[in-house]
């Protein structure tokens, strides 16, 4: 177990080093550079663009650059070229936004997807496992951005209420009460939005996945013993069903950054997603590459995390 545990981190650790060359070098690749003369800006003088280039190394060699922003950045001291601010801070501030945002999601969608799927799986070819294939690939095609302005409109419509947003525009001098239920409001709509594709994916996995295991001998053997229809799909399939879902919830964790940006962006959530889309059009490269950072390290942590859930719930896997 320790000695699985430390070829792994260490197997990470050179990934996560690869993946920060990899990324630096298309940053410096990428067209544009954030140091160039901007001739609509009159004010953007040659000797400006010195000043800048020599406080942040850019006129230093490329492995020097590097060296200098990883350094910055893990000591805190790297600083947003768009408006100053320590990256950490600001990444921080946004981290917290997206969290509920990805917390209340997560937890719709694995729990409504599950009962969608394994009840699919049992009535397999009936009304409910079609209305259910149905909505799901309904859900999956329709594109977010346009389910969200729909949905965005009919509430708007209907409720006579804003949606846009973390809280109601002048919405002050309220109870803690108060406060709270508007930003659970405000969280409700993009949070089931954000849901709706994993639902909807999750769900067709699931039944799937149950499909797959209730084929197996010992499901039809526990038939054959006559024990309960339940207790065979719910404690002889589902729980072995179950076991591929250890893989996908440790890699849900990246999506807190990527997997979020239509929604924010329409919502006006200040969200990690949002600020990695408004950081690119910035060419605001000390976000983006932290981001990136950030985003590699929370895979390599839950690939890590599903190795060790996967063995731990499975006896049959051997390290």
């Amino acid at each position: 177990m320790l000695s699985f545990i430390g070829r792994s981190i260490i197997q990470k650790i050179v990934t996560l080093f690869f993946v920060m060359v990899i990324s630096f070098l298309i940053i410096y690749l990428a067209p544009g550079k954030p140091s160039q003369v901007d001739p609509l800006n009159p004010k953007f003088t040659p000797e400006m663009v010195e000043r800048f280039r020599k406080a942040f190394h850019l006129d230093e060699p490329l492995h020097v650059q590097f060296v200098y922003f990883y350094r910055d950045l893990f000591t805190g001291k790297s600083i947003s070229w768009k408006d100053n601010e320590p990256v950490l801070k600001k990444i921080w501030g946004r981290f917290l936004n997206s969290l509920s945002l990805f917390i209340v999601a997560t937890i719709l969608t694995w729990t409504l997807a599950f009962p969608i799927g394994v009840r699919s799986a049992i009535f397999r070819g009936g009304v409910y496992d079609r209305l259910a294939t149905f909505f799901s690939y309904l859900l999956y095609s329709i594109p977010g951005f346009f389910f969200a302005y729909i949905l965005i409109l009919l509430v708007v419509n209907a409720f006579h209420v804003p949606v846009i947003g973390m809280k109601t525009f002048g919405f002050t001098h309220v109870s803690m009460l108060r406060a709270t239920m508007d930003r659970v409001w405000h969280l409700l709509l993009p949070a089931m939005l954000e849901a709706t594709v994993g639902i909807a994916v999750l769900s067709r996995y699931v039944r799937s996945q149950m499909l797959e295991v209730e084929g197996q001998d010992y499901v039809r053997t526990a038939r054959a013993k006559g024990l309960p229809a339940e207790q065979v799909h719910y404690k002889h399939a589902l729980r072995n069903a179950l076991l591929p879902f250890v893989t996908m919830f440790g890699l849900m964790l990246p999506g807190m950054i990527g997997g979020s940006v239509i929604i924010e962006s329409i919502f006006s959530w200040p969200g990690i997603g949002r600020m990695a889309y408004e950081a690119i059009l910035a060419r605001d490269y000390p976000i983006i590459l932290s981001l990136n950072f950030i985003s590699a390290v929370l895979v390599l942590i839950g690939t890590f995390v599903s190795d060790v859930l996967y063995m731990v719930v499975d006896p049959r896997i051997r390290l």
